[in-house]
C-alpha cells in the first residue's frame, strides 16, 4: 500500500514538473544548441545556411558597432549594479524604521517597479526633452541657485543660534534637535518668500536650459549621454524590487544583536557595518548578481527609444544583437547575431563568476 502510495505520488510530482522541463527543453537547451551552431554559420533566414567556421567571431572582433556596444554594456551594467544596489539598501533601511505611516511609505517606494517598462520609457523619453521637464527643473534651479545658497546658509544660521541658545540651559540639546529644525524650517521659508519677493537671489536667464538628452553623441564619462538616461530610468524602475530583498533580509536579523550592541556603547554606523552588512551578504549576492544579469541583457528601453536616439549612442550588446538579426532595411545576419549573443552569454556568466569570487555571497556564522 505504502508503495503503491509513494508511486502515486512520484507521478503527481513529474506532472507538477512536466511543463517547467518542456519550456526549459525548448526555450533554453534547444534554443542554445541551435544559437551555437547558427554562430559557425551563414544565414539570413531567406536562404539555406551555409558554414563559415568561426569567421562570424572574427567579424565580431573587427567591427567597430560591437566594439563599442561592449564598451557600453560594461560601463551600464557596473554603474548602474553599482548605484541600485547602494539605494535599494538606503531604501530597505528608511522603510524597516518603525514609524507611523510605515505600509504607506513602504508601498510608494514599491510603486515604480509595478509601472510597465514601456509606459516608463515613453514617460522618461517626454521628460528628456529639449523642452521636458527636466531641462524645465534644470533651468528653475539654475535662474533660482542663488536663493537656495541664501535658504541653505539661513537655515544653518538659525539652527546653530537655536543649539547655542539651547546648550546654555541643557546639556543634553543637539544640534540636529527635531522641535528646533522644524522651527528653523519655518523661519527659513518665511525669510526666503520675503527675500525672493524682493528679487534678492533670483536672476533671469537669457536662454532656457535646453539640454539634448537623446538624440545626441555626446559622451559623459564612461557612457554617452542618452545611455545615462536609461541609467536613470532603469534604477527608477529596478531598485524598489530589490529593497524588497534587503527588507526581507533586515527582519530576519535579530533584534537582540543590536540590544546587545547599544548595551556595549556601538555607534548606528558600528552596528551597520558589524551587524547589518554582514548579516546582509548572501542577500547582497543576490542583488548583485540579479543586477549583473538585468543590466547585461538590457534592451527594452533602448528599442523603444527607436528613432529618438542615434545607433552609436544607444547600442548595447544585446541590442547588438537584434540590431543584426532585424537590421532596418538590411539583410539578416543571424550567424552574427548568434555570435554575439553566445559572448553575450559568456559574459554574464563570467561577471557573475567575479563578483562571486570576491567574497559577495559569502555566509556569515551566528
Amino acid at each position: 500500500m505504502n508503495h503503491k502510495i509513494k508511486q502515486q505520488e512520484r507521478i503527481a510530482g513529474w506532472l507538477f514538473v512536466t511543463p517547467f522541463c518542456v519550456s526549459l527543453f525548448v526555450f533554453f537547451v534547444y534554443a542554445l544548441g541551435r544559437t551555437l551552431v547558427y554562430s559557425f554559420q551563414s544565414f539570413d533566414l531567406f536562404s539555406e545556411a551555409t558554414w563559415n567556421g568561426i569567421a562570424n567571431y572574427v567579424a565580431l572582433l573587427s567591427d567597430p558597432l560591437f566594439a563599442l556596444a561592449l564598451r557600453h554594456s560594461l560601463a551600464f551594467s557596473i554603474v548602474v549594479t553599482t548605484l541600485q544596489t547602494m539605494l535599494a539598501l538606503l531604501l530597505a533601511l528608511a522603510a524597516n524604521k518603525k514609524v507611523r505611516g510605515q505600509g504607506f511609505f513602504r508601498t510608494v517606494f514599491y510603486f515604480p517597479s509595478i509601472l510597465s517598462s514601456a509606459a516608463m520609457t515613453l514617460i522618461f523619453m517626454w521628460l528628456f526633452q529639449r523642452r521636458g521637464v527636466l531641462n524645465q527643473g534644470l533651468g528653475w534651479i539654475n535662474e533660482h541657485m542663488g536663493l537656495l545658497l541664501i535658504c541653505v546658509v539661513l537655515f544653518m544660521a538659525i539652527q546653530t543660534v537655536q543649539f547655542l541658545m539651547g546648550r546654555r540651559r541643557y546639556q543634553w540639546v543637539r544640534w540636529g534637535d527635531p522641535f528646533h529644525f522644524l522651527v528653523s524650517l519655518l523661519l527659513t521659508a518665511v525669510g526666503t518668500l520675503i527675500l525672493a519677493g524682493y528679487g534678492i537671489g533670483v536672476r533671469e536667464l537669457s536662454e532656457p536650459v535646453a539640454i539634448t538628452w537623446l538624440n545626441t553623441r555626446e559622451t559623459w564619462g564612461p557612457l554617452p549621454r542618452t545611455i545615462w538616461a536609461i541609467v536613470a530610468m532603469n534604477i527608477f524602475t529596478t531598485v524598489p524590487t530589490l529593497m524588497l530583498l534587503y527588507l526581507a533580509g533586515l527582519q530576519s536579523i535579530p533584534d537582540s544583536l543590536y540590544e546587545a550592541a547599544e548595551l556595549e556603547g556601538a555607534s548606528k554606523f558600528q552596528q551597520l557595518r558589524y551587524i547589518t552588512w554582514p548579516r546582509l551578504m548572501p542577500v547582497s549576492f543576490t542583488v548583485v548578481t540579479l543586477g549583473i544579469i538585468g543590466t547585461l541583457q538590457m534592451f527594452d528601453q533602448v528599442a523603444l527609444l527607436g528613432d529618438a536616439a542615434p545607433l552609436e549612442s544607444k547600442i548595447t550588446l544585446a541590442y547588438f544583437t537584434y540590431h543584426n538579426a532585424f537590421p532596418p532595411g538590411g539583410t539578416p545576419r543571424i550567424g552574427m547575431a548568434s555570435a554575439a549573443a553566445l559572448v553575450l552569454a559568456a559574459l554574464t556568466l563570467v561577471m557573475v563568476l567575479i563578483q562571486r569570487s570576491v567574497g559577495v555571497g559569502e555566509k556569515t556564522n551566528d
